[in-house]
């Protein structure tokens, strides 16, 4: 593949977004969207940034550029969502955006400056399932913490069920604890709807975020800013709908929820089209279906956006009884649109048997998440200019990229330890502020 003297750049860029929490393997396809989104010197900038949160003086530092050229080239970065930029402790610090959530998610909700969305929503179609690479990268392997979890519709959940639904749980909680909502695109939706994809009758505008996500958003034309009531009636409208409601891997500090449908969802295609059930983090419950009520009818097997419902023949039942459905909790989302498209109330959603793994805060899913993903060693030493950090990444990226330790520190034996190691080892370095993001 010969791009000349420009593609060096390119492919720098992109081993830099590989690096990140989520993976984002080269290929063709990846060269032409960073070609298409950063100018050279963008790329620049970013291959020389840190990979995590950093003040405007420690990129200065990194990239060696002149101030003001840097300001300026970051504040474009940033109206591109291509840097985010967080205020934190009375300043700005700014990281590279990941492929997803991120470089995706924020071009196809861009509203402002010259959009060729027709043409991204192409070259992101093809680099996410032409050939699997980018689900392969991230979900092959048995990674358990994905960027994204279900939320249960709560109206579907067993009453006097053994354990209370937590309000990390509750989309309403959710939306109730938050001091500032916003609402934007679907990202995904409003990609499917430029390639001809999109077969549902949802709207474009029902992505949600909160707090410092929505104040983000909000700052760069990304989203509006919308009161707590008018995001109630968003997530009722999404219930209506039978969309799938699936949040932030978090239980504090959620910074998301998106509404989600079987035809458009990349997560949630990564289950039914592509066939890895990780791609997302199922909820804590997963669907009883009561033979007594149940009539037979097959609409929650209809309503099922992964198709984890499937109608059986009732072998038991005489000749012309209808057919029982049966959900496959292998890959079953525990979303509970199942139960609301049962006309019976045949279908209540009930708690797993098997422990679901929801990380805290982000700090402890991004640390778990690279753990996985092998790209630890960028978060601890996260400098790419400094030569120590440089050593440092290459050997402790290859300690860590060891099956068996990997498997060591995510059992619930030893990962609880691991974590508080973790916490510790950024507080003596004078940043507690990453653990309450």
């Amino acid at each position: 593949m010969g791009h000349g003297n420009g593609e060096g750049i390119y492919r720098s860029l992109g081993r830099k977004i590989d690096g990140l929490p989520t993976r984002a393997p080269w290929n063709e396809t990846l060269y032409e969207i960073l070609k298409e989104l950063y100018t050279p010197e963008e790329a620049k900038v970013l291959v020389r940034m840190p990979y995590g949160l950093s003040t405007f003086e420690q990129v200065t530092r990194s990239t060696k550029y002149e101030p003001a050229r840097l300001r300026t080239l970051l504040e474009g970065l940033c109206e591109k969502g291509l840097v985010f930029d967080l205020w934190i402790e009375d300043q700005y610090r700014y990281m590279p955006a990941p492929m997803v959530v991120g470089i995706f998610e924020m071009t196809m909700m861009r509203t402002r400056g010259k959009l060729q969305s027709a043409r991204w929503a192409k070259l992101f179609q093809d680099y996410l399932h032409e050939n699997r690479a980018f689900y392969t990268a991230n979900c092959a392997k048995g990674q358990r913490v994905s960027i994204m979890r279900v939320l249960p519709h709560e109206e579907a959940i067993a009453q006097g069920a053994p354990v209370e639904i937590l309000d990390y749980e509750k989309a309403t909680a959710i939306v109730e604890d938050s001091e500032k909502c916003a609402i934007g695109l679907c990202s995904c939706r409003h990609e499917k709807l430029h390639l001809g994809e999109k077969l549902c009758e949802a709207p474009l505008e029902t992505c949600s975020s909160f707090g410092r996500s929505a104040e983000l958003l909000i700052r760069h034309g990304m989203a509006r800013e919308v009161t707590t009531s008018e995001m109630l009636e968003n997530v009722a409208r999404s219930k209506e709908l039978r969309l799938v409601l699936t949040a932030d891997n978090v239980q504090k500090r959620i910074g998301f929820i998106c509404h989600c449908c079987g035809c458009c969802c990349n997560l949630l295609l990564g289950v039914s089209q592509h066939g890895y059930p990780h791609t997302i983090v199922t909820s804590t419950y997963a669907p009883r279906i009561d033979g007594e009520k149940c009539a037979g009818c097959g609409k929650c097997a209809k309503a099922c956006p992964i198709h984890a419902m499937e109608m059986m023949a009732n072998v038991a039942a005489p000749t012309g009884e209808p057919q029982r459905p049966q959900a496959d909790e292998s890959i079953c989302l525990g979303c509970g649109v199942c139960a609301l498209a049962c006309p019976k109330n045949a279908i209540r959603l009930v708690k797993r048997e098997q422990r679901v793994l929801h990380p805290e805060t982000t700090f402890e899913r991004v640390i778990l998440a690279s753990l996985e993903r092998g790209t630890l060693q960028n978060q601890i030493f996260d400098d790419p200019n400094r030569i120590t950090h440089r050593f440092l990444r290459g050997l402790v990226g290859g300690f860590l990229r060891l099956p068996p330790v990997k498997q060591a520190l995510m059992s619930d034996l030893l990962r609880s330890r691991f974590l508080h190691m973790m916490k510790s080892g950024v507080q003596k370095q004078g940043r507690a502020w990453l653990l309450e993001i």
